[in-house]
């Protein structure tokens, strides 16, 4: 009759005998972690003793071959595995160190809380379902942020073979109400150009450093290439040709700040789609040169945009300036972000989606269509020539 197939770190029927030393040897078979069954012996005075030596071994082979693989089990607490899934992420290298940071504050602040106390083998489909929905009350996104590192988490442990599935996978969809994205028209697009003018001009000036000019490139730029704030800010003289014909801006890099480092220019923007050259309207070019004349004779490498100490300008100081300049104007809730939808919203209007797009660099149009183009209320007035050649009365049967 056949021995039984071992399963991987499990060891069959101890066999123990007198050996010619007159000591005692224990031996079975063990199937190792690659799959291969060898044999393990060990010796000792006793066969009590050779058989204790024996486990022995075998335990510590046991814990060699999982700990390269895994130390987690399903009895594992869940916090175990949020170290792992870190460590993890760190061995991997394919996220950016802020996304890192980003996922790392979500599970310790967002997830923790409602796991720690559990194992792996508590947290089931419907405890997670709970707790997403639970979040969803609080904000759609902060149930979204839940549900990716959650999600993250237990998929590493199912790769690595402590669960049989993760649970994520069958929780209900998170759903929010559909928002028409925000975009300006041109009347408003002028009137933050005024109140931004004026108070760079020195108007109503009363204490603190007086305006540099730069806000108002800054908005120029964004109008004329949809380019995020971060974008923008990490533009270097070299990115910049304004007396091209058409004049153009590189857009490849952005502004990276994080809690308790200097803030820096990454070089490469949010996907390798967003780097890109964009050719300059006339009123964006003309802004970049009398920025580039101000500036003066600028390094290749160095930002057009700085602060007075000449380092990089935060996207948070940057938004922060633009809410309280137009606000003090009259003007309230216009965010850096809203310059990139009116574009986005103007060329779909005035050429194609897929050229919207490209000039945001997405690398999916139902993104663009999703998140950045206002939709129009009027309809196509074709439609009323078409169903007019349809069915509109034929005079001669009328009269």
């Amino acid at each position: 009759m056949p021995r039984p197939r071992l399963t991987i770190g499990t060891f069959g029927e101890i066999s123990t005998r007198l050996v010619a030393s007159g000591r005692y040897e224990a031996r079975t078979r063990y199937r190792d972690w690659d799959g291969q069954v060898r044999r393990i012996a060990a010796t000792a005075g006793t066969a009590r003793a050779a058989e204790h030596e024996l486990k022995a071994k075998i335990a510590e082979r046991t814990a060699f071959q999982t700990g390269d693989i895994c130390h987690l089990t399903p009895d594992s607490a869940f916090g175990d595995l949020v170290e792992y899934w870190l460590e993890d992420i760190d061995l991997e290298e394919r996220i950016s160190k802020t996304t890192r940071m980003l996922y790392e504050r979500n599970m310790r602040t967002l997830v923790m809380p409602a796991f720690e106390h559990f194992t792996l083998r508590e947290i089931g489909v419907a405890r997670c379902d709970r707790f997403i929905k639970q979040q969803a009350r609080i904000s759609y996104n902060r149930a979204k942020q839940s549900r990716v590192v959650l999600r993250l988490a237990l998929e590493l442990a199912v790769r690595h073979e402590v669960l049989a599935a993760n649970p994520m996978d069958h929780v209900a969809r998170v759903h929010r109400e559909a928002r028409l994205p925000d975009a300006l028209t041109s009347r408003e697009v002028n009137a933050i150009r005024a109140v931004i003018g004026r108070w760079e001009s020195g108007i109503d000036h009363v204490s603190g450093p007086k305006p540099d000019g730069q806000l108002g490139t800054i908005v120029e730029v964004m109008l004329g290439t949809s380019a995020r704030i971060g974008e923008v800010l990490a533009i270097r003289r070299r990115d910049v040709d304004p007396t091209g014909m058409p004049p153009t801006i590189r857009l490849a890099g952005t502004i990276v700040s994080r809690n308790g480092e200097p803030t820096f220019r990454q070089d490469h923007p949010k996907t390798a789609k967003s780097r890109r050259i964009v050719a300059l309207p006339s009123f964006a070019a003309e802004a970049v040169r009398r920025r580039l004349a101000v500036a003066g004779d600028l390094d290749p490498d160095s930002l057009i945009f700085r602060s007075r100490e000449d380092t990089p300008l935060t996207t948070a100081n940057v938004r922060r300036q633009l809410r309280q300049v137009l606000e003090r104007g009259g003007i309230g809730g216009i965010t850096p972000h809203m310059f990139r939808r009116t574009v986005a919203t103007a060329v779909n209007d005035n050429a194609s989606i897929e050229l919207a797009a490209e000039l945001l660099g997405h690398t999916d149009t139902k993104i663009t269509v999703q998140h950045y183009i206002r939709r129009r209320e009027m309809v196509n007035p074709t439609t009323a020539e078409l169903l007019q050649r349809a069915f509109g009365r034929d005079e001669s049967e009328s009269s």
